[in-house]
């Protein structure tokens, strides 16, 4: 199918992008990578009345760290995340992890980080690393910009709090510190499938107890699920096998799945314990390393 007719912008400054969104009342959208936005506008699940093509916005490109922070840009490719040495260091480990997880190299190759957590399916991969790392979404709309948790930015499936007339400018991921480090361990049927289940965990350690965890679901709920019980279980203290099992249990109950083509409700449960005991332990290994 051909997508509905719509405006095409090409600004060159994030204030013209937001002042172009501005028109259009919520009608708008922007394209960066158009993995997400060209299909639905293809298969017409979804209409617009113009698209804000942002790839000519020169800054937007970012993946560094910066007082300690890590920075990704909006037009930051999730092959980008795959090549970088930074994210091969222990602190970033869990995006080093999920990138070259993410579909298949076309996708990679054009997808961005931004637009897939600003996509919000529920089985992005995306989505669970910056819930476990504690990220932030930077915006900028014609009113001024902000800056949102990103527990309170998934509000549902393929729903975000981006306001009409805003768009996400980076995603910023605090400092974790020098002993922390994480996992993304993902089950799919076949290389670029969508997951069955997956888990990411990102831990900061002091003194060899666990100082803060982080642990997010992919595909076992109506939104990317952040595990607060089982963070709560770990941390404060030492990653011991039965700490790590207790919270792994409690991620499992933390899951909502649905039976359906990929497996039973029950099993992708297990999935869930496993990863996600699996991970405790790798991240809290390379942590203390």
């Amino acid at each position: 199918m051909y997508p509905s007719q719509f405006e095409y912008h090409a600004p060159t400054s994030v204030a013209e992008a937001v002042e172009i969104l501005g028109r259009y009342d919520g009608e708008a959208r922007v394209l960066a990578g158009g993995q997400s936005l060209i299909p639905l506008l293809k298969l017409r699940f979804t209409t617009l009345r113009a698209v804000v093509d942002i790839n000519r916005i020169p800054g937007l490109d970012t993946l560094a760290v910066e007082d300690g922070a890590l920075r990704i840009g909006a037009l930051v490719r999730h092959r980008d995340c795959e090549r970088s040495p930074l994210l091969k260091e222990a602190r970033w480990r869990v995006l080093g992890q999920a990138a070259p997880q993410i579909a298949d190299p076309v996708v990679r190759n054009l997808g961005t980080v931004c637009g897939s957590v600003a996509h919000a399916d529920p089985q992005g991969d995306w989505g669970s690393v910056m819930l476990a790392a504690g990220a932030e979404v930077v915006t900028a709309s014609a009113a001024g910009g902000r800056t949102i948790p990103i527990a309170d930015f998934f509000q549902g499936p393929f729903t975000t709090a981006l306001e009409p007339g805003e768009m996400v400018t980076e995603i910023r991921l605090p400092d974790p510190g020098g002993r922390a480090s994480g996992a993304y361990l993902k089950l799919e049927r076949k290389v670029g499938d969508f997951a069955t289940a997956g888990v990411a965990v990102h831990l900061a350690m002091s003194d060899g107890s666990v100082a803060t965890a982080g642990i997010a679901l992919t595909g076992v709920g109506a939104r990317n699920i952040k595990a607060t019980a089982a963070e709560s279980a770990i941390a404060g203290r030492e990653p011991t096998p039965d700490a790590i099992a207790e919270a792994a249990r409690l991620a499992a109950e933390a899951a909502d799945p649905q039976d359906d083509l990929r497996g039973t409700a029950e099993y992708k449960r297990n999935v869930v314990r496993v990863f996600c005991q699996r991970g405790l332990q790798a991240a809290a290994a390379a942590a203390a390393a």
